[in-house]
Order: C-alpha cells, then structure tokens, then sequence
C-alpha cells in the first residue's frame, strides 16, 4: 500500500482521540546545532480542520489493526473498516517531512494493539527514539499508552515524549467491562501510577533527566454508556487527585458503521460535552468540588453554564461585597474570572473598587450584576427569585436551519 494511502486511513482513524493542548513542554531549541525542531512551552494548537480537528500535530495511528472488540471503537477487531499500519520508520519520515513543510509543529501517536501490548508499546517507543536520538528532533511527542505495557517501557517512553496520556475510555468499571473486556480498570490505572511516579522522581532535581515534562492526561468517551455527569466528573476528581494529571478530555461519543446493540444508536448532545469541559475547568482553576457542581442534580445544566447554575443554587452566598470578600469567594462570581480577580485585589490595595471599574475590567456584567455589591452600586435584582434569573441569563438559543419542507 502506498504510503499516502496508509496516511489517509490512518489519520482519519485517530480523530477519535481527543488531545490538543500542548503546554508544559519545556523550551527546546536547534538553533546552532544539527538537530531539527523546537518547543516554546506555550502549546502549540493553532490550527483546524474544518471538522474542528486540530493540525499543528501530525495525528495518527501506527495501525488500525487491533486484537481487542471495544465495542465502543471504530477500529475494534470486528470492525469492517480499511486497515493500514506504518513501520516505526514511515512515521519518523512522514513527521519529518511535514515538520520541513512548516504543516506540524510535532506528533501524537496511538496504535491498535497488534500481537501483544508489549510489543505494541515497543512499536511507539521506537518511533520517539529514532526522532530523538537519531534524527534529534526537538519538537513535541506525545505518545498514547497502551496500559498493559511492561513498566520499562512505559518509563522509556516517558524519557522521550513529552506527554503520555492512558485512556481510561468508560467513566465506570462496569461499563468497561462490558463494553471492552478485554481491558482491565486495574492495568489502566497501574499504568497511570507508573508515570505519576516516573514524575515524582525527578520532580525537584535539576539535573535529574526530563519525565513526561508536559504531564499525563486521559480521556473519557461520554455517552457511549448511562453513566451521568456526577459519574464522570467524579472520576476525574478523583485522577486528578490520585495520579496528577494535567487534563481529562471528554469526547463525546460518535455513532459507528455497523455497530452493536450495546452501544448508542445516536451521540449525545455537543453541548453536554462542553459543559463537562467547563465543570472540569472550575474543577482545576476555580477549587469547585464534583459534588458541589451537581448538588441537585445528576447531570450538567445545557442551559446554563455550571458556574451560573452554582450561583443560582447558592445564592444565600450573593450579593458578594467586592470590596470585602475573599479572592476565592469573588472567584465564584458568574461572569468575573481569575485575571479579573487579581486585578480586583490589587486595586482594592489603592482605594474602594466602584462599578466602573468592572466595566474597565471587562467583567461579564450582564451575569455578574445580580450578585455583586460594590461602593456605589447594590443589585435591585438580587431578591429576585433565582428561577426568573435563570430565565433571564440562560444561553441564548443556538438558531435551527430550517428544512426546505418543514
């Protein structure tokens, strides 16, 4: 098979891992040496496709061959979709190429499993060391996991790559092991354990070498079984605090030709899974609990964004005095962010923080006036019913093309 052919279906093939964000890679650079590429640290995600994939990385799979039936994966063995594989030296050159056209600014690079995990693993951990050692290449890898792994190579891996990440797939240990038991809860977090430690044992020593520098992250397909918001969000509690991860990605779960009875016939609401991203981002910045987000409830408001939903369930907290609260009280404020609130608390140093002031800051105000109280300002809707302040403050409804015949 040529080698474009294998690129389109394989490429297509990875669309399904969700993994874009490329910060904490330290800055590295060839400027006056031999080698090929850089990072900046920054993250790199720049550029789309118009699907919404990004393409600042070169995003494949080593094959689409695999041993397991997720029943869940579009690539699962009994799955009758075009099969390809690259050797470790067609993904050096194809990363290579596209790297000297100035098209990439790195890889992400999974597999299928094919004869055994390990000599899976030993697959991708080649392709990293042949850009490193060989070819010196200094831009950003990141390399999926494949949880059954010996731990030597997990470890090696974590010396080359920037980021692994380890797919926990399912929110719950039932679902995966109905939907994919071929995969075991224990071996995914073992391997999650083995990077964390891998991290531990450098962190802190200057001249210890680099581990996995831009952290581990997974990803959690929502949807593809019953499990609810609270379900979700409580794993990635609980991997956040357990293994250190720098992202959980949610991927909702995408309708797969031929599929089995025991998946969805239909994906999940988009909005469902942006509003998991944004109870996670409150999760990691904002020092929101799971269970706080979803007091009432078991699923995400689409309605309103969980920050707002919080607000409305809690407003014996509101109206917040600007000028007195706590940073992490102000924090919780729909419609003030945390740059916002930095610059409240250095403005409070100097005098007494008016309305105006808000507006010069650029606070959502539209959401934030019903519970603030500045000097010169107090909410005349704050004693307002918090069903008529949802009403008001909702998301606007998204228009509907119509159809040509109703």
């Amino acid at each position: 098979m040529q080698l474009i052919a294998k690129l389109g279906i394989l490429a297509d093939a990875a669309k399904y891992d969700a993994s874009c964000a490329s910060s904490g890679a330290p800055k590295r650079s060839s400027k006056g040496s031999d080698g090929l590429g850089a990072t900046n640290g920054m993250g790199i995600c720049h550029s789309y496709t118009p699907d919404g994939r990004c393409v600042s990385l070169l995003k494949v799979l080593l094959t689409n061959f695999c041993l397991y039936d997720c029943q869940y994966c579009v690539n699962r063995r009994s799955s009758n979709v075009p099969r390809a594989r690259f050797t470790p030296e067609e993904v050096v050159r194809l990363t290579l190429d596209f790297y000297r056209r100035n098209c990439i600014s790195g890889l992400f690079l999974s597999s299928g499993i094919i004869r055994s995990a390990d000599y899976t693993m030993e697959q991708l951990v080649r392709v990293a060391r042949l850009l490193r050692e060989e070819h010196d290449f200094r831009g950003y890898i990141h390399l999926k996991t494949i949880p059954d792994a010996d731990p030597l190579l997990i470890e090696e891996a974590g010396r080359l790559a920037d980021r692994l990440s380890v797919n926990i797939e399912l929110p719950s240990d039932a679902s995966l092991k109905r939907l994919a038991p071929e995969k075991q809860v224990a071996t995914i977090r073992q391997a999650m354990g083995t990077i964390h430690r891998g991290q531990q044992a450098v962190a802190g020593e200057a001249r210890a070498p680099r581990f996995t520098p831009a952290g581990q992250s997974t990803q959690m397909i929502v949807g593809a079984d019953t499990s609810d918001d609270r379900t979700i969000l409580r794993n990635a509690e609980s991997l956040y605090q357990g293994y250190g991860l720098k992202r959980v990605y949610y991927s909702a779960f995408s309708p797969i030709p031929d599929s089995p009875d025991s998946v969805p016939l239909a994906a999940p609401p988009l909005l469902r899974e942006h509003r998991l991203y944004q109870a996670d981002f409150l999760m990691r910045g904002y020092g929101y609990k799971a269970g706080e987000l979803l007091s009432e409830s078991n699923n995400l408001d689409l309605d309103i964004d969980p920050k707002l939903a919080w607000a409305l369930s809690n407003r014996e907290v509101f109206p917040i005095d600007i000028n007195r609260a706590e940073p992490a009280l102000l924090a919780r404020i729909p419609g003030i962010g945390l740059r916002s609130v930095q610059r409240l608390v250095a403005l409070r140093r100097e005098r007494r923080v008016r309305y105006d002031d808000l507006i010069q800051l650029r606070c959502v105000l539209d959401k934030a006036r019903p519970f603030i109280v500045t000097s010169d300002y107090r909410p005349a809707l704050a004693e307002t019913r918090s069903g008529l302040l949802r009403a008001r403050l909702r998301d606007p409804v998204a228009p509907v093309q119509m159809g040509l015949w109703g």
